[in-house]
């Protein structure tokens, strides 16, 4: 614990600390502990990835990682390929080593450590694409380079690589096929039956990532990559208990990594060091001044990327414990020269770890490509109340959350759920109507079954949109406000803009007509602005509006025929609150 501390204040990698603390307890250290146990290592480090894979996976949002599926698929088969190759290249030209050797450790430190991803870039604000590219490239790259380093480290070069290609690609086929499987059920079993205590969802779901890595290995396919889609899955299902879940998981990964880094840190022998040293250097700068830049070229060549992100994506392939964890793979097939490969290994993730790692943010900050205005995201814990028909839940308004500010009533909760209790600095009272929201402020809401999703998704929206979030177009499934609720422009509100005060009025028919030309047949009342709303009186309800939305000075939407004398007395009070 006080290592995760130091590490948090020194800005240093945490792994780097873990490490030291495993060579102090070594042979060559403080205790003399020997130990050098490299299959215990394995198994041990394969547990330890599993479980961190399931952390990153429970932590990873799928709106995120959607639009960034086929880079990341890309950067996880054609990227490792390339990085394989020149890696390789470069080492058996440059160091000196024969082809066997040179091809595992170009496997070896072709995988990007999930653990390493997870942690750096949840403290970098990049944006939402680059991050779920690199999180979903972490949690994908493991299955391809663990299947190539069993095989070069058991067969040697492979005669016929279509042949590797094919077990490859149907490994990744079972494993991805599972870990879905494993995901939808597991999500749907943990939704609709209500476990006796809020602590056994934590475990449940933590055993049915394990189930999944279990049976993505037992059908030879990829273990690794099961567990992952497996904990994707869940992770965005909108589990009871959630945040205690999530804690419960991150807690389970720092244990798996603080474990695994001591580990290895008691197999190396440091005064074996010495000599890979500079073959060490070496071989980690082709791989990230060559290597890792020509595999985020090639693979990103179909997308329009920008350089700028190309560039980050480059730098952002971080080394960590997966790396090290796979170099005692050569070492338990009884490779030749396989303790050698291990301390190359070792030594290379130390150091451009210690580079990489803290210079990411700085990196980012250079290329424009940090946003510190997102606001974090609303966590909302949900307890099902299955005897009473309804759900609990309890949020607590984080900082930045345009959420602040807001009086309950503007809210606009659907109908059957309500606001009941807020805790207020160690303060619980039960608000009213115009009671005004604060950051800090933790919230209880009680919702029905019927309106549970809704009311979540509608607290979400105006934590991201504030209380004109349906105007603004903030949708409750975004976690991240868009560009347009970022900076807004002005709201939609009466009386119109000076250059529009004198425009005259187009008929009824004449606005129908120009609605068609612009986007094809409109609903009935659909087209209307804020003005004809007006002049509608107050017999307008609220399903009127049916049609395509269309945008008012660049961040609104147009209110429509929906929009009534009552939505026209809260857009005044929203425009006169401070």
């Amino acid at each position: 614990m006080a290592a995760v501390r130091m590490s948090s204040r020194s800005g240093l990698p945490s792994l780097l600390i873990y490490l030291g603390i495993g060579v102090a307890i070594g042979q060559d250290g403080l205790v003399g502990v020997v130990f050098d146990d490299a299959e215990l290592t394995q198994v041990i480090g394969y547990a330890a990835l599993v479980v961190i894979l399931a952390e990153g996976g429970l932590g990873t949002k799928w709106r995120e990682v959607k639009p960034a599926l086929p880079v990341a698929a890309m950067l996880s088969t054609v990227g490792v390929a390339v990085s394989v190759g020149v890696t390789a290249t470069g080492a058996h030209y440059l160091v000196g080593l024969d082809w066997k050797q040179s091809l595992i450790i170009g496997a070896v430190v072709s995988s990007t450590d999930a653990a390493a991803v997870f942690s750096v870039l949840r403290k970098v604000p990049l944006p939402s694409k680059l991050t779920g590219a690199l999180e979903a490239e972490s949690g994908f790259n493991d299955a391809p380079v663990v299947i190539l380093v069993v095989a070069f480290s058991t067969t040697g070069p492979i005669e016929h690589w279509y042949v590797l290609v094919g077990e490859i690609a149907l490994e990744l086929a079972i494993g991805a096929a599972i870990g879905l499987a494993v995901g939808l059920l597991g999500s749907y079993g943990l939704r609709h039956v209500a476990l006796p205590a809020s602590g056994l969802y934590p475990i449940a779901v933590l055993a049915i990532a394990v189930a999944a890595y279990a049976g993505g290995a037992l059908a030879h396919g990829s273990g690794f990559l099961a567990v992952y889609l497996a904990s994707l899955v869940m992770g965005n299902a909108r589990l009871p208990h959630w945040p205690a879940t999530r804690g419960f998981a991150e807690g389970l990964g720092w244990i798996a990594q603080i474990g695994m880094f001591v580990l290895l840190g008691l197999l190396v022998t440091p005064h074996e060091l010495g000599d890979d040293i500079v073959p060490a250097l070496v071989v980690g700068l082709i791989l990230t001044a060559v290597a890792r830049p020509v595999s985020v070229l090639v693979s990103t060549a179909p997308f329009r990327t920008p350089w700028q992100e190309k560039a980050l994506l480059s730098w952002a392939g971080l080394r960590g414990a997966v790396p090290i964890v796979l170099a005692t793979i050569p070492m338990v097939a009884e490779v030749p020269e396989s303790q050698r490969v291990f301390n190359i290994v070792f030594v290379l993730v130390i150091v451009y770890t210690l580079v990489q790692g803290p210079t990411l943010p700085w990196l980012a900050r250079r290329l424009r490509l940090g946003d510190s205005e997102l606001a974090a995201d609303l966590g909302v814990e949900s307890a099902p109340l299955e005897r009473l028909s309804g759900h609990l839940l309890s949020l607590a308004i984080p900082k930045g959350s345009r959420m602040h500010g807001v009086e309950v009533s503007e809210l606009r909760l659907p109908a059957g759920a309500a606001v009941t209790l807020i805790v207020r600095d160690g303060t619980s009272f039960v608000p009213g109507p115009t009671t005004v929201l604060r950051s800090g402020d933790e919230l209880l809401v009680v919702t029905t079954d019927p309106v549970r999703d809704a009311a979540e998704r509608r607290l979400r929206a105006v934590s991201q949109g504030g209380k004109l979030a349906d105007w603004l177009g903030t949708g409750g499934d975004d976690a991240r406000p868009t560009e347009s609720t970022r900076r807004p422009g002005p709201p939609a509100i009466w009386p119109p803009w000076l250059w529009q005060r004198h425009r005259p009025r187009p008929r009824a028919g004449a606005r129908a007509g120009a609605g068609r030309a612009r986007g094809g047949p409109r609903a009935q009342g659909s087209g209307r602005t804020a003005d004809t709303a007006r002049t509608a009186g107050t017999g307008r309800g609220h399903g009127a509006a049916t049609g395509p939305e269309r945008p008012a000075h660049g961040a609104t939407r147009s209110a429509g025929a929906a929009v009534g004398e009552r939505h026209r007395d809260e857009l005044d009070h929203s425009r006169d609150a401070p």
